[in-house]
């Protein structure tokens, strides 16, 4: 049976020694962001910067995804991107230390985060957030998320629905993600006082670009490993 919540914790050490916790807990059913709660802000307000494709209704008052990267921003906001934080994140009985500038850092949690907070263009990443991987990198998040479309496609076909091997779909799901990312961006740089935030999103995007663009030849690289 799957856990009821899974909490995670990044455990940030700053290079003048002070400490800050980042906590993050997903339900197990909807596997959904617990906490950090929603917070109201001019920046995290659904019209401030609203993608374009959003399909929420203009009456919802604040950005799902936005409104939960407060505490992101309360400790990384006025951080540069090159800055090296010592970090931990703990998960159950797994622990991951590195040590990672704070644009990589806030790149992470933003993953976690955005993948569960509830914003229609995300949510296709929940079970990914679920099995999370902190500081994952081009080659590993294609192969995670492939693997876990086709696992999707699979069990499609099983209901007798018609599955997507093409990756047709997946395509247009990070398409559409990459104009949430610019529109995040523009938040982000609004709500902060340095860069670490914001180029945390650009460092996202390049994932996303790669998915959608690159694919192909990744998964040619990927093909010959597989035995």
């Amino acid at each position: 049976m799957p856990d009821a919540r899974r909490r995670f914790e990044y455990r940030l050490r700053f290079p003048d020694g002070a400490r800050r916790v980042i906590p993050i807990v997903l339900d197990g059913t909807t596997l959904g962001c617990v906490e950090p709660p929603p917070v109201a802000r001019a920046w995290t307000a659904l019209a401030c910067h609203r993608c374009p494709h959003c399909p929420l209704d203009a009456a919802e008052a604040l950005c799902p995804l936005a409104a939960r990267l407060d505490p992101l921003v309360e400790v990384l906001g006025s951080v540069l991107s090159y800055e090296a934080l010592d970090v931990e994140v703990a998960s159950g009985e797994r622990t991951v230390s590195t040590h990672a500038p704070a644009q990589a850092v806030a790149s992470s949690i933003i993953g976690l985060i955005g993948a569960t907070s509830g914003c229609p263009h995300t949510a296709f990443l929940k079970p990914l957030a679920w099995f999370h991987q902190p500081f994952a990198g081009e080659e590993e998040t294609v192969f995670r998320a492939v693997s876990a479309w086709f696992l999707k496609q699979h069990f499609r076909e099983l209901d007798g629905e018609t599955p997507d091997w093409s990756l047709a779909g997946l395509r247009q799901r990070y398409d559409a993600l990459h104009t949430v990312n610019v529109h995040l961006a523009r938040r982000l740089r609004q709500a902060s006082s340095a860069d670490a935030t914001a180029n945390a999103i650009v460092r996202l995007d390049m994932f996303t670009k790669a998915i959608s663009g690159e694919i192909d030849d990744i998964l040619g690289f990927l093909r010959g490993r597989l035995g």
